[in-house]
């Protein structure tokens, strides 16, 4: 085999000239067809023109303001959940196996709605000052935790990609 003889990798095909003739077969108008907007230069609708109907991008209602991607989702408890507990020391797996709450990932906040009748010591993320005051008062304790890990999966090897992973071409590995 010789260097002519090598198949070509990419499709060559010429540039098609248009408007050099009726005998070239795109003469004349050129294939733009007879008069009107789109046979003249610079001619045709903007992206988005709907012929004077108001265009999608301005009727549909817009969101407006963003959403952190910081934000943190607590899973509330009231304190009245707390009196039909019947245990003097609450934690988040307590929780989790009363079923108030959903998965022990998530960090809890106890929040207050009535007064709290029994000496009760939770440990959870975060709560609110009156929840505080109400479990104090009922001469119990709360114990503020830092929060739980996040549910971000470990980063794999190079080799392999899992499937929430995008590999970029910055970060792919040449062989």
């Amino acid at each position: 085999m010789k260097i002519h003889e090598l198949p070509l990798l990419t499709k060559k095909t010429a540039r098609k000239r248009v408007g050099r003739g009726i005998a070239a077969g795109q003469g004349k108008t050129a294939g733009r067809g007879t008069k009107g907007q789109n046979s003249r230069t610079g001619g045709g609708v903007s992206v988005g023109f709907e012929g004077g109907q108001t265009k999608l991008s301005m009727r549909l209602p817009k969101a407006r303001g963003f959403k952190s991607r910081n934000r943190v989702k607590f899973q509330l408890i009231q304190t009245s959940q707390l009196n039909s507990l019947g245990k003097a020391s609450v934690d988040v797996e307590t929780l989790k196996t009363v079923n108030l709450i959903k998965t022990t990932r998530q960090p809890v906040k106890l929040l207050f709605d009535a007064a709290v009748d029994k000496k009760v010591t939770l440990k959870i993320q975060a709560a609110s000052q009156t929840a505080i005051a109400a479990v104090e008062k009922a001469g119990g304790k709360v114990d503020i935790l830092a929060k739980p890990t996040s549910e971000k999966p470990a980063k794999s090897s190079a080799g392999q990609q899992t499937a929430k992973t995008i590999r970029r071409p910055a970060e792919a590995t040449t062989k």
